[in-house]
């Protein structure tokens, strides 16, 4: 066998631009390993790339949102509409990946052939010293294939009972969520709101901040409070519902948009406002003596701190956190997938199954 089925992006656009396609299995190089995909996690950046949202040209959440399904046709060519250098078009996404390593290239620990592994989509190009980083499916074709290759310092065995579709859920949102909850430095004690509770990244911040002690205020809509408590929330408030002024240690706020100034003036002095998106509108408004004024950090995140991946593996192997799935598709079913992950009335992550 010479070939393989893969969602193959073309382009900036619609759903159109998704083609299910026969394309050459990919073969190891020298330090890298190919791996078997068994479930790959969907996620918002897969359709912003598609959309061109991260383009510097995007200035509302009305202008081409992984938010709004209703603008899903109406992206235009953006040269730096993904994350990094120029999307490489036409690309494998998939972010997320859960498979069993079937190849080795030259260098490559022969330990790793036949494991099941989760892949660290975030790799630091320039070592840890440093936060260039590259991604796995924004950068080099990534996981929504029956194959994809990595190079093998960035796949990590985990040895656990869950499915391959609860791992498949977990690198990009787990991941990207420990590295906020990690570089605000969340703690025992500390009052922490997550707002887009419900989201992947969401529910998986309001699950690591608990765990490390703090008392989780979660933001949702209400039909989905009782899922925000049952991943660990000690309580749930309506989106659009006031906030107290200065009433957390620390905001996790990936949704960004209207809704910011409540939340950045939710923060107490000398609290931390941290973020890696921003699902309701990348631009805000920012009274820069709010921040000044009470000592407020802001932190953005998009490059993984080196402890982050290992302590996921180590968070799943001791039963520490719970995946949460919300449903599975095909990989030939991306496009309703992702129609259907655009109405955000699921809670946690949708996944692929090649």
């Amino acid at each position: 066998m010479t070939t393989m089925t893969a969602a193959v992006t073309l382009g900036n656009g619609g759903f159109e631009m998704i083609e299910i396609r026969q394309v050459p299995i990919p073969v190891a190089g020298p330090g890298e390993v190919r791996i078997k995909v068994l479930a790959a996690g969907m996620n918002n950046t897969e359709i912003n790339t598609r959309l061109g949202w991260y383009s510097s040209s995007v200035s509302d959440s009305t202008d081409a949102t992984a938010g709004e399904a209703a603008n899903a046709d109406e992206a235009v060519e953006r040269e730096d509409g993904g994350w990094n250098a120029a999307t490489p078009w036409p690309l494998i996404q998939g972010t997320d990946c859960c498979g069993i390593v079937d190849a080795l290239g030259d260098g490559a620990d022969p330990a790793l052939l036949g494991r099941r592994v989760i892949v660290r989509a975030c790799m630091r190009s320039e070592g840890w010293d440093s936060l260039e980083n590259v991604w796995m499916a924004s950068d080099f074709d990534g996981a929504f294939a029956e194959y994809v290759k990595v190079p093998a310092s960035e796949v990590f065995p985990v040895d656990c009972d869950w499915t391959d579709a609860e791992l498949g859920a977990i690198p990009c949102a787990y991941a990207t969520a420990e590295n906020m909850i990690h570089r605000a430095e969340v703690g025992p004690g500390q009052r922490v709101l997550v707002t887009g509770a419900s989201g992947g990244t969401g529910s998986a911040s309001v699950q690591l901040a608990a765990r490390r002690g703090a008392h989780v205020v979660g933001m949702a809509s209400p039909a989905k409070f009782d899922d925000v408590l049952a991943l660990g929330a000690h309580e749930v408030i309506g989106r659009g519902e006031p906030l107290d002024p200065q009433s957390f240690d620390v905001v996790v706020d990936n949704v960004a948009g209207p809704g910011f100034p409540a939340a950045l003036e939710a923060v107490k002095r000398g609290g931390r406002l941290v973020t890696s998106g921003a699902i309701a509108g990348p631009i805000v408004d920012l009274d820069f003596r709010t921040m000044y004024l009470r000592d407020i950090q802001l932190i953005g995140c998009t490059a993984w701190d080196e402890p982050v991946f290992p302590n996921l593996i180590g968070y799943i192997q001791r039963g520490e956190i719970l995946p949460r799935v919300a449903k599975t598709f095909r990989l030939t079913e991306i496009v309703a997938a992702q129609q259907e992950f655009l109405e955000k009335t699921h809670v946690g992550k949708f996944v692929l199954i090649p």
